[in-house]
């Protein structure tokens, strides 16, 4: 069993509070007992107590990553990303606790608890929770979508993605195209949603006339999507990310049709299983390693160095070309 001050306290015959001011160095203790306090503690094998240490001194060396459960809205091949960006940032120097913002109560937020928030933001419902970090002075980054009330953010300009994903595929003579959306209630999807809208009106097509499915980010989602959408015959189906292009496929298959030679597809997002798997997937990259790793690093500042300003980067979108987008006018693979 390990040993405690109150047992050190009984052997040396003085008081609690005495053997802890010995302890920490406080003052008001005689020096012989001072000698004796350390001397019985060395030979009993005392350890202090971090946690109580960690209280007393305000550093718990652990960060909060706060986010929407995977079952709202959050990819697990996302938060993989973004675990592993943190810890590319911290090393062994903070342990990670990771909570959902949706099944956490704003007024239990501790700074004892935590020295600092990376807060994966999806939609403005988060705003409560990061306004009472604020509030609580937690030093706090949000990373993946703008807010506009004193903190710092890292994120991509989704919407000059998903303009670049829609420019791709009228660049290689497609027309016909459908979409797979998700739910207007993330500002992801809202920002992508306008991207594609930008780039068929600025070659003066009618967004409205481009069948729309919606799914929710998932596998089985964008299959039930591109069934729903393969009536109309499109040359091309852009979807708002890897998962629902992966799960699109699955019912191009289905219909005895073939990717890119009857249908091109294109997703946003670039996850390992497009990179790797059969279908090699043209694609955006979203690159949330190194969205959580500058968030941190940004968070690490405000933590060791009292930085307290505010500041926005915006990291840039890549367009992947692969092998799942055929160019309408040559009927070969696009490059």
């Amino acid at each position: 069993m390990a040993v405690t001050i109150k047992d050190i306290a009984k052997i040396a015959g003085v008081s609690y509070s005495t053997v802890s001011r010995a302890l920490n160095g406080g003052e008001n203790v005689k020096p012989d007992k001072r000698e004796l306090i350390m001397k019985i503690a060395k030979e009993e094998g005392y350890v202090p107590n971090q946690a109580a240490i960690n209280l007393k001194l305000s550093k718990a060396h652990t960060l909060g990553l706060f986010l929407s459960t995977i079952s709202k809205s959050t990819s697990p091949y996302v938060l993989h990303d973004v675990v592993s960006g943190i810890y590319s940032a911290v090393g062994s120097r903070y342990s990670v606790i990771v909570k959902g913002i949706d099944l956490q109560e704003p007024n239990t937020l501790n700074s004892a608890i935590f020295d600092g928030l990376v807060i994966l933001s999806q939609r403005t419902d988060d705003s409560a929770f990061i306004e009472e970090a604020i509030a609580k002075k937690i030093p706090l980054v949000v990373i993946n979508r703008p807010v506009y009330y004193g903190v710092s953010n890292v994120l991509t300009d989704e919407a000059q993605g998903m303009k670049k994903a829609m420019e791709y595929l009228l660049d290689n003579g497609h027309r016909n195209i459908a979409i797979i959306e998700s739910t207007q209630n993330l500002d992801s999807t809202r920002a992508r949603h306008r991207g594609w809208v930008q780039a068929v009106e600025y070659c003066g097509l009618d967004p409205k006339s481009m069948p729309i499915a919606v799914g929710n980010y998932r596998f089985h989602s964008g299959y039930l999507a591109a069934k729903e959408l393969l009536v109309h015959k499109p040359t091309a189906i852009l979807c708002f990310n890897d998962e629902m292009a992966h799960g699109a496929r699955k019912a191009i298959l289905e219909a005895g049709l073939s990717v890119p030679d009857d249908v091109s597809l294109i997703g946003f997002d670039n996850l390992d299983a497009s990179r790797f798997s059969d279908m090699r997937l043209t694609t955006i990259e979203r690159n949330m390693l190194k969205i959580a790793k500058t968030g941190t690093e940004v968070l690490l500042k405000k933590i060791e160095c009292g930085d307290t300003s505010c500041e926005r980067i915006y990291l840039d979108t890549q367009l992947i070309i692969r092998e799942t987008v055929k160019d309408i006018r040559t009927g070969k693979v696009a490059h």
